[in-house]
């Protein structure tokens, strides 16, 4: 026979008060009688070992005491109200929100772990991309085409290259270096400007404006050379980098698509 919901209620509160599991939990810190629980603590301790920190009874007492400071300050906060401010509860779910959606991220991470062959695969694809070669470039950014023959023009003329850039370039990153882009990869630039580049004799420039989307360009080969890549060991941790980015984007892309977004 069933016992009624009253006493049912009072046997499982009963039963809670005696279990070891449902003990109160043990308190690093009262402050004004509230308690700043010891898993909170060990959670920030944990936090900073992990960031390199040792572990250690000045760290441990640090963090306590940051944690004192947060609790006042909080505490009066709530004394003032300000826990009721609309922009207090946003930002408070703001929060929430940052600390589930990681909390998602590192779990997807740790039961989707990117493998060896993976990495090494994504390797191969970069090298292929970059080339064998890196070329030393520089150019000349105007708006229009009348404005980059004409430069072309007084460069037949034995104008200065660098010289021109200076005075009449649009790209700020380059004009005051004579237009120098230094070395890069052609996968670097832009597709039209790629072409155009690579397709350049050593010390030569175009005969043609080049069109892209920033402007007109009149681009100059100073040289080129082989390209030193890096040994896998080397940029592993950037590409494990890189594919952990692509997963979250596509853990994203694939939830978005499957909700209702109005």
């Amino acid at each position: 026979m069933y016992k009624s919901g009253k006493f049912a209620a009072l046997a499982i509160l009963s039963t809670l008060a005696i279990s070891p599991a449902f003990a109160q939990e043990k308190s690093a810190a009262l402050v004004n009688g509230i308690s700043i629980p010891q898993a909170r603590l060990d959670l920030r301790i944990k936090a900073a070992t992990a960031q390199g920190q040792p572990d250690s009874p000045e760290l441990r007492k640090a963090i306590r005491e940051d944690m004192i400071n947060l609790e006042v300050l909080a505490q009066e906060a709530v004394k003032l109200g300000m826990d009721k401010n609309p922009d207090v509860i946003q930002q408070a779910e703001i929060s929430k929100q940052q600390i589930l959606a990681g909390a998602y991220v590192q779990d997807h991470t740790k039961n989707h772990p990117i493998g060896e062959d993976q990495l090494k695969q994504e390797y191969e694809k970069l090298k292929a991309n970059l080339g064998k070669s890196e070329y030393n470039a520089k150019h000349i950014l105007v708006e229009t085409e009348a404005e980059a023959k004409a430069i072309i023009a007084q460069l037949g003329k034995k104008g200065n290259f660098e010289k021109i850039a200076k005075e009449k370039s649009k790209d700020a990153g380059s004009k005051e270096n004579g237009g120098s882009l230094g070395w890069a990869v052609p996968s670097n630039f832009v597709p039209e400007f790629a072409n155009a580049l690579t397709s350049l004799k050593k010390g030569a420039y175009t005969k043609d404006p080049v069109k892209t989307q920033f402007g007109w360009h009149v681009i100059k080969l100073e040289d080129v050379r082989d390209l030193n890549v890096p040994v896998f060991e080397d940029v592993k941790p950037q590409i494990q980098q890189r594919l952990h980015q692509q997963s979250v984007q596509g853990i994203i892309n694939d939830l978005r698509s499957k909700a209702k977004i109005e």
